[in-house]
C-alpha cells in the first residue's frame, strides 16, 4: 500500500521552475511514485489533492508556504526523498536562474527599467488577466506567458490593448521575438548576420522557434516574431492581436515580409485576416495547419509546413536526406511485427505538424492534442500515436519537457518496449528557456535499454529526431546532435522532415 507523506515550510517561496525541476529530480528517485512541490495556493493544492499527494498536514498549508508532497512504496523510500528534497532546499541554494536587480511589483520593476514598453507576465493564470490590466494601464504592452487565462479576460484585454494603442501577445504566449530579441522559450540569432526582413506572426511557440531556427540556416533572419496566441484567431477573440500586428508590421520600412503560422482560423476571422494581409503591401506566406492551398487567397504564399515556410522566405531549399533511399534501408531492419510510429512531442505545434504530415502519407494517427483527421488518444488502436507530452495533462505539477527532459523518460521507455513500435519520433527544442542538456535523458535511455535488452538494430525501434536549435544557443547544436547520434538516432534537418521519413519506413516495410 502507497504512503503519502506531506511536509509543509512556513513562509517559504521558490519559484515555479525550480520547484517543478526538484519534483522531477525526486520523482525519478527509486520507490516513488509520485512527488510535487508547490506553493499552497488554493489551486496547487486541488491539483495536489487530484494528483493524491495530499493529506492532512498538506492541506493546512497557507499561500505563503512551501508544501512538499510524496507518494511512495513505503515509509523507507519517502523518508529518504523528503530528506533529499529538504537538503536541496536548505540554505536557498536551488534556483532556476541567477539574476542581478530583481523587483517584486511592477511599479518596483518600472523603477528599475523606466524606459521599459513591455510586461512579460508568467504569474498563475488565475493572477495574470489583474497584472496584465496593471501593465496596460501603466502604458505598457503585455506579453502574457501564462495559461489558463479566460476567454473573458483575454477579450477584454485585448480590447483595452487596441484602444491604447498598445499590443497583448497570448495568454499563452511561448515565444516571442522583437527586434531580434528572443523573449521566453527562444532560440538565440545572434550568430545570423543576414538582414532580418522576416516577420512572423504565430499562435504558439515551437511553431515560431522552428520557422526562426530553418530560416536561419536557409540564410535569412528574423526581425519580428510575434505570438498572439492560440485563441487569438478564433472568432470569439476576433483576431484582435493578429490584426493589430499586421498593422504594425506593415508600417515597420525594414520588413519585407509577413509569414502567417497558425491553427485554421474562424471563418469570419480568416476573411478579416486574409484581407489585411492581402492589402499590407508586403509579401505574404501563409503557414495554416490543416488548410490545402486552395484555401489561401489569391497572392498570398501557401506554405505546407514550417520548412516549407521557411524556403519560401528565403528562396532557399533545406538539405535533406534522400528520405525514399534512406527510409529502404532503415525499414528492412524493422522486425517482424512492428508496424507503428510513436512521436513523443515537447513542442505543440510540431505535435500538430507530424500529425498532419503522416495523414498526407495516408497513415491513420491518434493523438491527445488531435489535428486534422486524428482520433483521441483514447482510440490509438490501429493508429500511429503522436503525443504533445507539454499538453496540460502531462505537466500537472510536473516541469515541462522542454525544461525537464527526464519527463518524458517513462513514455520513451514504453515506446521502447512496445512490440509494435517500429519508429519513435521526438524533438529536441535548445534555446533559452529549455533545458542546459535536453539530449541526455534520451541518450541515457537508449543506452541503458540496449544495454539491458542486449539489443540490436534489428529489434529495437528506428529513433528519428530533429533538433531546433541554433549556432549559438546555449546547449551547442552540434553537441547535442553528436550526443544523439552515437546513440543510433536519426537527426533529421527539421521536424516534417523526420514525419516524413517516419512515413516512410512504414510504407517500405509494409
Amino acid at each position: 500500500m502507497s504512503t503519502i507523506v506531506n511536509e509543509v515550510r512556513k513562509g517559504f517561496y521558490l519559484d515555479s521552475v525550480a520547484l517543478m525541476r526538484l519534483s522531477a529530480e525526486i520523482a525519478a528517485m527509486g520507490g516513488i511514485e509520485e512527488a510535487v512541490l508547490m506553493i499552497g495556493t488554493p489551486s496547487n493544492l486541488q491539483i495536489m489533492q487530484d494528483a493524491g499527494v495530499l493529506n492532512a498536514t498538506g492541506e493546512n498549508a497557507s499561500p505563503n508556504d512551501l508544501v512538499i508532497a510524496l507518494r511512495a512504496d513505503g515509509k523507507g523510500s519517502a523518508n529518504r526523498a523528503l530528506a533529499h528534497a529538504n537538503k536541496s532546499l536548505e540554505g536557498g541554494a536551488l534556483t532556476s536562474a541567477k539574476s542581478e536587480a530583481k523587483a517584486r511589483t511592477l511599479r518596483g520593476g518600472l523603477s528599475l527599467h523606466p524606459d521599459a514598453n513591455l510586461a512579460l507576465i508568467s504569474t498563475p493564470g488565475s493572477y495574470a488577466a489583474r497584472e496584465a490590466r496593471n501593465a496596460l494601464n501603466a502604458g505598457l504592452n503585455v506579453m502574457i506567458f501564462s495559461d489558463n487565462v479566460s476567454l473573458k479576460d483575454e477579450t477584454s484585454l485585448k480590447k483595452q490593448a487596441r484602444a491604447s494603442d498598445l499590443i497583448v501577445m497570448g495568454p499563452d504566449c511561448g515565444t516571442a521575438y522583437l527586434n531580434g530579441t528572443p523573449l521566453a522559450f527562444a532560440n538565440s540569432l545572434s550568430h545570423l548576420s543576414a538582414p532580418a526582413t522576416t516577420a512572423a506572426i504565430a499562435a504558439s511557440g515551437t511553431g515560431l522557434q522552428e520557422f526562426a531556427v530553418l530560416l536561419g540556416r536557409l540564410g535569412g533572419n528574423l526581425k519580428h516574431g510575434i505570438g498572439v496566441g492560440g485563441r487569438d484567431l478564433s472568432d470569439a477573440v476576433g483576431a484582435i492581436s493578429t490584426l493589430q500586428a499586421i498593422d504594425l508590421l506593415a508600417k515597420d520600412d525594414s520588413v519585407e515580409q509577413i509569414v502567417l503560422i497558425s491553427k485554421p482560423p474562424g471563418a469570419d476571422t480568416a476573411a478579416q485576416v486574409f484581407e489585411k494581409l492581402g492589402s499590407c503591401g508586403k509579401k505574404v506566406i501563409a503557414c495554416v495547419f490543416g488548410y490545402s492551398e486552395t484555401d489561401v487567397p489569391e497572392g498570398i504564399q501557401y506554405a505546407a509546413n514550417l520548412r516549407h515556410a521557411a524556403e519560401l522566405a528565403s528562396n532557399s531549399s533545406l538539405p535533406e536526406h534522400d528520405i525514399q533511399s534512406l527510409a529502404t534501408t532503415m525499414a528492412s531492419s524493422v522486425g517482424q511485427g512492428r508496424n507503428k510510429i510513436c512521436g513523443l512531442y515537447s513542442g505543440g505545434t510540431l505535435c500538430t505538424e507530424t500529425q498532419l504530415a503522416l495523414q498526407n502519407a495516408g497513415l491513420a494517427t491518434a493523438s491527445n492534442a488531435p489535428a486534422g483527421t486524428s482520433d483521441i488518444a483514447d482510440n490509438a488502436a490501429g493508429k500511429h500515436c503522436i503525443l504533445d507530452l507539454g499538453a496540460d495533462e502531462y505537466t500537472v505539477g510536473r516541469p515541462h519537457p522542454m525544461m525537464e527532459p527526464v519527463v518524458r523518460v517513462d513514455a520513451l521507455n514504453n515506446a521502447l518496449n512496445d512490440q509494435t513500435v517500429a519508429v519513435i519520433l521526438l524533438d529536441i527544442v535548445l534555446g533559452y528557456g529549455a533545458h542546459e542538456n535536453p539530449s541526455q535523458a534520451i541518450v541515457e535511455t537508449l543506452v541503458q535499454h540496449r544495454a539491458a535488452n542486449n539489443s540490436t538494430s534489428a529489434d529495437t525501434p528506428a529513433v528519428i529526431a530533429s533538433v531546433c536549435g541554433t549556432d549559438s544557443d546555449p546547449q551547442g547544436l552540434q553537441s547535442q546532435r553528436n550526443a544523439l547520434t552515437d546513440a543510433g538516432v536519426t537527426i533529421c534537418s527539421s521536424n516534417s522532415g523526420a514525419a516524413e521519413l517516419a512515413a516512410a519506413i512504414i510504407q517500405h516495410a509494409a
